[in-house]
């Protein structure tokens, strides 16, 4: 594959569309490439005029896996997705030699209880996390909890449902709760309302069967960013706090906006 110093030039090799706004891309994965699960990556699409145009995207794929891919909303009249977009099978997508990000298990020191909290295209680092066993090894138990706007924008469900089906993940199935949420209709197995609105009223941690509690509970959130300030300043009003490198503490959010 073609490549300078920053970024080496990969082929789509497949597209699948979730809902006509949202969709993911797998491409060709350099050998060289290595990324810790949860983290991004900048990807590049060239422009007709030769520009070319990045964006950063979290890996859905897992370390593990000899493909990429990513997930992506579809932004109207937006610069890098419009291009995305008229991208087919077999056309080139850049990506950055150097995988960046701290959406990864190693912001915890310790915990018992990890909560994934994700709303759209916020998923994908999670999905990476969810396949690979330092999770599984490190957490007695682990709740995936992804909102969409409606039942027809979860993505990604039969991953989800098989996830625990996987040979090297069958013996940790029972450490597994998964819990959509879906906030503008009423779906049969799905929670209804916005993450911040189910932490409130103590909806989400009934139907986990956990609390949330500061020496047991660790968090990652992402997603909108107006959900992840949110939902921090109320974890923050519980005493959960944000993991930095000189504090360890119990919540872990990604910044690439």
């Amino acid at each position: 594959m073609a490549s300078d110093d920053n970024y080496t030039e990969q082929t789509l090799t497949a597209i699948n569309l979730w809902s006509p706004s949202l969709f993911s891309l797998r491409c060709s994965r350099d050998a060289g490439f290595r990324f810790t699960a949860g983290q991004f990556a900048r990807l590049g699409v060239r422009k007709e005029d030769g520009s070319v145009v990045w964006r950063a995207y979290s890996m859905a794929s897992a370390p593990h896996d000899e493909f990429l891919e990513f997930f992506s909303i579809v932004v109207p009249n937006g610069e890098f997705t419009s291009e995305l977009r008229r991208l087919r099978v077999g056309d080139r997508l850049l990506v950055a030699k150097q995988a960046m990000g701290f959406l990864t298990l190693d912001r915890f020191v310790d915990g018992h209880d990890l909560w994934l909290l994700a709303s759209g295209t916020g998923l994908a680092p999670f999905l990476s996390i969810l396949q690979g066993l330092e999770v599984w090894q490190r957490f007695a138990r682990v709740v995936l909890v992804y909102s969409a706007r409606t039942a027809g924008e979860l993505a990604y469900q039969p991953l989800i449902h098989t996830l625990m089906q996987q040979p090297h993940l069958q013996e940790y199935a029972e450490r597994f709760a998964y819990l959509p949420l879906v906030t503008r209709e009423q779906v049969p197995g799905c929670l209804h309302g916005r993450i911040t609105t189910l932490l409130d009223n103590g909806e989400l941690e009934r139907a986990a069967g956990l609390r949330l509690e500061p020496a047991h509970s660790r968090l990652m959130i992402c997603g909108n960013p107006q959900m992840i300030d949110d939902t921090r300043a109320r974890l923050k009003q519980r005493g959960l706090q944000l993991s930095l490198n000189r504090r360890p503490g119990q919540v872990a959010v990604e910044n690439y906006w």
